[in-house]
């Protein structure tokens, strides 16, 4: 039986240090490890994540934290079983204040995690499925029984009595975890709290998975000519970076022709043809650290419609990048985006993500998120150490063109520096006639 834990687990300065190191660049390393420089510490990162969410659960009056959230299950606990986990809602993960990560995972994942995590202690890696999204009936009754399990070690932990975070569940969870007498909180929030400045570790890897993006988009150049379908360059993108080494291609967006306004975030099998205007968003990771990383060409030949839409777009991207510095408030950065009606959208909600801001690292969509949207209702300051996506759009005048943009960025002391390096401050023209 494990015993009673009634001291807070203490926070050392070495651990929630980022380590970053401002005074050198950017570095995008080899992605193997090597014994002559050091290049990502993962060990340093692992003690980070865990300092960062510890120091924002005790922010946050709670007890503890359950997160299914398969973002917030990497970063507190630093295991992984691959993108099959994505959508089932049966891997979790329970951090108390007083305690060691506890991770709840398919049968043999819980074995594999005991014999290779040695962060992790190896009576808290334990067989858990609390139904898999409702392939197996909540009669059969284990909701229950998790949240039982649950509940017995914050009383050990000596947190029962206090407020549970949580970030995302089935309902019969929930009900269940309350059926127990838990207080349960939002727990999301401070989990984005947590994950909001990244350590040099993190930056590095996010810098290597965006290199990785600057070569496909340099074969992307290469073959987009007419009579290739958008499909067919999806599958390029995704074929080369899996072999740079990505562990996840989430989604790689092809839209091209009449296709491009309205945006319609998905790709097909239409063939390109000459004079084409075609963007293409790329979304993997490397060790789960992400990229949201746009570009858009002309093929064959560029119309003035189509170079105008680009300047236009290029022109809101530089201004905000010129406002992101640590201590600027939020909506002094969304100032610099055009009005819905600018674009030809009735309301904000309507134009939502194609002119703003959202943070990168294990999850795609974290802080800082900024916006006409929420920004104006919700500011809050920019701080060294964060990372995240600019992008834009503009349609152009001949009602089928538009030009998107997007430029990844690490806000240091001194402001916005640019990890996305495929060039685009001019529009390119792809296999020019």
């Amino acid at each position: 039986m494990m015993k009673s834990q009634n001291e807070p687990k203490i926070v050392r300065p070495d651990d929630i240090d980022p380590h970053h190191r401002w005074d050198r660049p950017l570095q995008a390393p080899g992605q193997t490890q090597v014994d002559f420089e050091e290049r990502v510490n993962y060990r340093r990162l692992h003690d980070y994540r865990l300092a960062r969410t510890r120091a924002a659960l005790a922010k946050a009056g709670l007890g503890a934290v359950l997160c299914f959230d398969q973002h917030n299950i990497r970063y507190i606990s630093s295991t992984v079983i691959g993108e099959w986990a994505r959508d089932k809602l049966i891997r979790y993960t329970l951090l108390t204040g007083n305690g060691d990560p506890y991770v709840w995972d398919f049968g043999s994942a819980a074995r594999h995690h005991k014999l290779h995590c040695p962060w992790l202690r190896e009576d808290h890696c334990r067989a858990g499925n609390p139904g898999m999204r409702g392939a197996i009936s909540p009669k059969v009754g284990l909701f229950e029984a998790a949240a039982k399990e649950i509940k017995d070690i914050l009383v050990q932990e000596g947190v029962a009595k206090m407020p549970l975070g949580l970030d995302l569940c089935e309902p019969p969870m929930l009900f269940a975890l309350q059926k127990e007498g838990i207080d349960v909180r939002d727990g999301q929030q401070m989990m984005m709290d947590a994950r909001e400045v990244k350590s040099h570790d993190e930056i590095t890897l996010l810098n290597i998975a965006a290199a990785m993006v600057d070569g496909v988009y340099q074969d992307i150049a290469e073959a987009l000519k007419p009579g290739v379908k958008e499909s067919q360059i999806v599958a390029l993108a995704a074929k080369r970076l899996y072999e740079l080494g990505s562990d996840c291609v989430e989604a790689v967006n092809a839209i091209a022709g009449e296709r491009c306004s309205p945006h319609p975030h998905n790709f097909t099998d239409r063939i390109i043809r000459p004079g084409d205007q075609a963007y293409f968003d790329v979304m993997h990771s490397f060790m789960g650290y992400r990229t949201c990383y746009y570009r858009t060409f002309a093929v064959g030949r560029a119309t003035k419609p189509q170079i105008d839409a680009y300047k236009r777009a290029r022109q809101w991207m530089d201004d905000a990048i010129e406002m992101l510095k640590p201590g600027v408030s939020t909506e002094k950065v969304a100032e610099m985006f055009p009005k819905c009606t600018e674009i030809g959208f009735e309301t904000e909600m309507a134009a939502f993500g194609l002119n703003f801001c959202h943070g990168l690292g294990v999850g795609l969509h974290e802080r800082p998120l900024v916006s006409r949207l929420n920004s104006f209702k919700d500011p809050y300051e920019l701080k060294a150490g964060m990372v995240f996506a600019v992008e834009t759009f503009c349609p152009a005048t001949d009602g089928i063109s538009a030009a998107r943009i997007e430029e990844e960025v690490v806000l240091t002391p001194t402001g916005a520096k640019i990890i996305t390096l495929y060039p685009a401050n001019e529009l390119p023209v792809a296999n020019a006639y």
